[in-house]
């Protein structure tokens, strides 16, 4: 089954969801530009998530395997992705994103602050889209530094692997990388602070 005959009359939505958010992506970096030599966005990653991948989520969940469960139950059939160099870029994004009016925030999940078990830090905010083109379109916004980006990416492919040997060992040694790269997160922003004069 393909994605469009998946999600059915509400696929157009979804494309028009995804290229709302992208668009709010690149003006948040326009109007935050204030001379500083980082960038406050590094990279942004947007997709539908595929028929495939929701009905294993819909399954897990024990949902109805259907796109009114994909479109209503949900919230990432439409995700973004936004890589920050920085911590305080993380939280300067959201707090961006929380004040336009095109998109609602109807929860805010901050792995940053309350990490996972398994070390993953992110902030998460979850949205219902505003705008006409796509009204009432839930998304996931993903916002990250390039350092745990870097460990949630390798940590992802790991998970999927078929087989796993040694998989409390290999949950540790994910866990103690989480909790070193988070620390160096924490170094390269106090480095910044201090460049800036905040220190």
């Amino acid at each position: 089954m393909t994605d469009e005959e998946f999600y059915g009359t509400a696929f157009p939505a979804l494309l028009e969801a995804e290229a709302l958010l992208q668009s709010l992506v690149r003006r948040c970096q326009l109007e935050t530009e204030d001379g500083a030599k980082t960038k406050l966005i590094e990279k942004c990653q947007s997709r539908i998530k595929t028929a495939r991948s929701m009905t294993a989520k819909l399954n897990r969940l024990n949902l109805p395997v259907c796109a009114r469960s994909a479109l209503t139950e949900v919230y990432d059939a439409v995700g973004i992705r936004i890589i920050c160099g920085f911590i305080d870029d993380v939280y300067r994004v959201a707090q961006w994103l929380s004040e336009q009016p095109e998109i609602e925030i109807l929860a805010v999940k901050d792995y940053i602050a309350y990490p996972k078990p398994n070390g993953y830090r992110s902030c998460h905010l979850q949205v219902r889209i505003r705008a006409e083109c796509a009204r009432n379109v839930l998304a996931e916004i993903q916002i990250r530094t390039m350092a745990i980006d870097f460990w949630a990416t390798l940590e992802h492919e790991l998970k999927y692997k078929k087989e796993i040997r040694d998989e409390a060992l290999i949950r540790r040694e994910l866990k103690r990388c989480a909790d070193e790269i988070a620390a160096t997160d924490l170094s390269m922003q106090t480095i910044r602070d201090i460049m800036e004069g905040k220190g």
